[in-house]
């Protein structure tokens, strides 16, 4: 292990060596990078996912014929005219009325076409109390949304002028608008508060601006890059709307969590007595290393996310990877230069109150007093905190075990917080599965010969006989294109349940006992619960090999990067535990309610389907941030001669102050996420909180020291068989103990070792 050859060992002690020494081209060449990111970002354009690039079942075939024939949907409206007594029906005269006043007020407007009476299209409920006005909005319907407005005001005067009857409108555009005003509002207020709350919790753990500004410093300009990065990678990967957002929340996450780790040692490292270029050696070889590692790993978890084959996943996985390996490189570029060129001037900005200046300097080594406590008392019973923290948590994990997952509906994302809600639920109450039919895309040589129109007819037909739908069934043909569109009401609306199995009897009864028996007709069925439907068979087939490929990538780094077979196997097996109590904190809460008004998710019932593979993917790859840090620094004071207890005191209690600051920014960040108006982003923020909070708590600071104080000596248990392996371990050996650190251990000489009993 030594280090012949006298220089700096590893990439990450040879780049900082070179930064420190070449600081205006380090911080010039950074600067430069993230300058041409966002212009070549800029100058190529986002290519945005499309419905087709999504999945691979019957919702990705119908949107492939819809292309490849150029026909877009237009987006739906209708508007509701429901009585509010039980005693109008839409038979009388002034139900009438209304009817046409929406027609007139809608068609008025210039922004709609084909406004149609519900008299004609038989839109009227079974008890004859509601009745559905149905148009289309002109032009993109992925800008219908934004062009919706004028039509929302005319129903609204409508309304106005027949109080006696409720007149609502809905549809994709409406709940568009709705839905982006939301979505907007609550990344806006995510992203407006995190880099505040960031900042602020740096500055107690500092008590300095400039070193609080730093890591925040580093994470946004890694975003910045990523940002123009993602247009230029868009060309082979097209991004989805929720790639940047995430983007955002792992690059804020890492940037901070790299920064943070580097600076603590390097100041660390000073207050000892080093002289500034020694202690910037020392914190490249260190924590720059452990960067590294911990950046690749993350980096390989995400990159799990592109074996998925969903196209949102794919997106999400790569924009994630970039940022991470952004704010890794420019840790241990960028980040050595500037700390450099600043010297003492890090401190600058000292807030008085907190006094941190003369703390560091009494307590060099940054030992947390509290954790000291903890480990002496986890260190005298190892096995009894091993169980007791385990077995709490295996616990907290069985009510993943009954986990249902599904997309949710817009009531089960929004609640009873916004209006539309109220009337997408009136509507599915009226006319079941209505608001989300089934889209049924046939294609055939010639539409309109007579196989097929009968085909077409029985489809119709059957689907109501069926027990499927309870109609009306609608079919919009396309003869130039030789296209016809089905939309099927499902039985069931928004019990996604129920929908499911109506939309089963679609594919396996109705179909092929109708269009199925036609020669050369293609018939894929779409639409919000098919879709929904075949996202979760995609995803369920696409958990193994992504979580195989995350669990050996993770093992084979541990593995070189400590070469100790027993680090690599218990890492894992600390990772899967904390995943595991997410996941079940996750389903107690959304799922069985427990304590769910306390984030305000009452009756959501299951967990949104991307979550749990997003979760895995995201938490493995950034508690890798803790626990690398963690065990690099047990290994180091290991190899500088101290037994294994002592080395675990020393590691843990030296790194709790920055594992600490860490945990409670990302905790603090996804929190806010725990208080959108959106369950999925709820679940979301109370996922990622939650296993952040136990991974830097039960699981670094007891079960990983319990574990290794249990093992001993086995800890660095690496068989003969495996030596031909790469060394990827830096000479922690040949850093000598500093001024200050020497005279402690000169002095602790004559007292007795507190953790030895």
């Amino acid at each position: 292990m030594g280090n012949a050859g006298g220089g700096p060992r590893g990439i990450a002690a040879r780049a900082g060596g070179w930064s420190a020494r070449h600081r205006w081209a380090a911080v010039g060449i950074w600067v430069l990078f993230v300058l041409l990111s966002m212009v070549a970002g800029s100058a190529a354009g986002q290519v945005e996912l499309k419905e087709s690039d999504q999945l691979k079942g019957e919702t990705t075939q119908a949107a492939i014929i819809a292309e490849d024939a150029g026909i877009e949907e237009p987006s739906g409206e209708s508007v509701l005219i429901q009585a509010k007594n039980g005693t109008a029906k839409a038979t009388d005269a002034g139900f009438h009325q209304a009817v046409d006043s929406v027609m007139k007020a809608v068609g008025a407007t210039g922004e709609v076409t084909g406004v149609k009476s519900p008299y004609d299209t038989e839109t009227i409920s079974r008890d004859g109390r509601s009745a559905l006005v149905q148009f289309d909005v002109r032009g993109d319907p992925a800008t219908a949304g934004e062009r919706i407005e004028p039509v929302l005001k005319a129903v609204a005067k409508v309304q106005d002028e027949h109080k006696e009857l409720r007149i609502e409108e809905i549809g994709g555009a409406s709940m568009k608008k709705t839905f982006d005003e939301a979505f907007g509002d609550d990344f806006q207020q995510a992203e407006l508060s995190a880099v505040p709350v960031a900042l602020g919790i740096l500055l107690i753990a500092f008590g300095a601006l400039v070193a609080a500004l730093l890591p925040v410093a580093l994470a946004l300009t890694a975003i910045m890059a990523t940002m123009g990065l993602m247009g230029v990678v868009s060309h082979l990967q097209p991004m989805g709307n929720s790639a940047s957002s995430v983007m955002l929340l792992v690059g804020l996450a890492v940037g901070v969590d790299y920064c943070l780790f580097y600076l603590r040692r390097e100041r660390e490292e000073r207050a000892a007595g080093r002289d500034p270029h020694t202690a910037m050696q020392i914190a490249a070889a260190t924590s720059g290393r452990a960067v590294v590692v911990s950046g690749v790993t993350v980096c390989v978890a995400m990159a799990g996310m592109l074996f998925t084959g969903i196209g949102e996943f794919k997106s999400m996985g790569l924009a994630s990877l970039i940022v991470v390996a952004v704010a890794m490189v420019g840790s241990v570029t960028v980040l050595p230069a500037v700390l450099s060129l600043l010297g003492e001037r890090v401190e600058k900005g000292r807030i008085p109150f907190l006094n941190r200046k003369k703390r560091d300097r009494r307590a060099p080594s940054s030992e947390s007093r509290v954790w000291s406590r903890v480990l002496g008392s986890v260190l005298k019973r190892p096995l009894v905190y091993l169980v007791v923290g385990a077995g709490a948590l295996v616990a907290i994990a069985l009510p993943a075990m009954g986990m249902k997952t599904q997309n949710f509906t817009l009531d089960q994302e929004f609640g009873d917080s916004l209006p539309i809600v109220a009337t997408y639920q009136r509507v599915n109450e009226a006319f079941p599965g209505g608001t989300d039919p089934a889209e049924v895309v046939v294609k055939a040589d010639d539409i309109n010969a007579a196989p097929v129109k009968q085909a077409i007819a029985d489809f119709r037909a059957r689907a109501v006989s069926s027990g499927a739908s309870g109609g009306p069934v609608e079919v919009v043909m396309h003869d130039a294109q030789n296209i016809a569109f089905v939309y099927v009401p499902l039985v069931g609306g928004s019990d996604m349940d129920k929908a499911g199995k109506s939309l089963d009897i679609l594919r396996t009864e109705v179909r092929p006992a109708t269009l199925g028996k036609v020669d050369g007709v293609q018939a894929p069925i779409s639409g919000q619960v098919a879709g929904s439907k075949d996202f979760n068979d995609q995803l369920t087939g696409a958990v193994t090999p992504v979580f195989a490929f995350v669990v050996v990538f993770a093992f084979v780094l541990m593995l070189l990067s400590f070469r100790s077979l027993t680090i690599a196997i218990t890492s894992i097996v600390l990772n899967l535990l904390s995943v595991g109590a997410a996941y079940g904190i996750l389903t107690a809460v959304f799922q069985h309610g427990w304590g769910a008004s306390l984030v305000g998710a009452e009756g959501v019932g299951a967990i949104i389907s991307w979550l749990p593979l997003f979760l895995f993917v995201i938490l493995f790859g950034l508690s890798m941030d803790y626990h690398v840090f963690v065990v690099s620094r047990i290994r180091e004071a290991r190899m500088q001669g101290r037994g294994t207890r002592d080395a675990i005191t020393h590691g843990v209690v030296t790194t709790a102050g920055v594992v600490t600051s860490a945990a409670v920014i990302m905790v603090a960040v996804f929190a806010i996420f725990g208080t959108l108006s959106m369950q999925s982003m709820k679940q979301m923020g109370v996922g990622l909180a939650a296993a952040v909070l136990i991974d830097a708590t039960v699981i670094r600071g007891v079960l990983l020291p319990a574990i290794m104080a249990l093992l001993g000596e086995r800890n660095w248990y690496f068989p003969k068989w495996l030596h031909w392996l790469p060394d990827m371990t830096h000479d922690e050996s040949a850093i000598a103990p500093a001024p200050a650190q020497a005279a402690a251990s000169h002095h602790d000489d004559d007292r007795p070792d507190p953790v030895r009993v």
